[in-house]
């Protein structure tokens, strides 16, 4: 493997960081307050996304749920992508792209917040999970790319879009994990404040 190509990995990958912290700084801290407004409420937040998306709403679910960087009690947090017996059940007798609205259906309720991840937008099983959300009077969260796809034109002036400008699916996906740490470190910071090193 040539190794210039190994290092326009990084070089790309920390050029689009530092492009997307101008553009994505705002929405972060707006969702950061969305979750921290829920969780205080003693809502929950439910996550969900297809491929690495899935991994990532996992991911955002273990850290909430176990801690971020901070030893505190544990934060109501669900990855919709992890129990095999619901998704393969709801995808056989009804259809993939159910398989994450049924569950919004099922464990959704109003003021809690969908972590809704595409780094298309365009993942009709995110879209149908959005639908029920915003059915529910739950609000969105979406964690998108390429110019946001249909789902940035799913969500209303209540819900937060964090867009990478990025077209290149691994490289949203790595903005998308940096986004992942900052809202967990924005929670524990509004919920418990101070700084962790403190």
């Amino acid at each position: 493997m040539n190794t210039q190509r190994i290092l326009s990995h990084f070089h790309e990958s920390a050029e689009i960081k530092i492009q997307s912290a101008t553009v994505l700084a705002q929405p972060i801290g707006q969702a950061i307050e969305l979750m921290f407004s829920a969780l205080s409420n003693g809502n929950k937040i439910l996550a969900c996304g297809n491929g690495g998306s899935a991994a990532d709403a996992q991911h955002f679910a273990a850290e909430l749920v176990g801690r971020f960087e901070r030893e505190r009690f544990p934060l109501p947090a669900i990855s919709l992508a992890t129990d095999t017996s619901i998704l393969t059940a709801v995808a056989n007798d009804y259809s993939y792209r159910e398989i994450f609205s049924k569950q919004v259906q099922a464990f959704g309720q109003a003021g809690d917040i969908l972590l809704a991840i595409s780094t298309s937008g365009n993942s009709a099983n995110v879209m149908a999970a959005i639908e029920a959300a915003l059915e529910r009077e739950m609000r969105v969260i979406a964690l998108t790319g390429k110019g946001g796809g249909a789902i940035g034109k799913m969500l209303t002036d209540a819900d937060v879009h964090i867009c990478v400008p990025a077209e290149r699916t691994a490289r949203i996906q790595e903005v998308h994990l940096v986004t992942i740490h900052a809202l967990c470190d924005g929670i524990d910071v509004a919920l418990f404040g101070g700084d962790v090193n403190e």
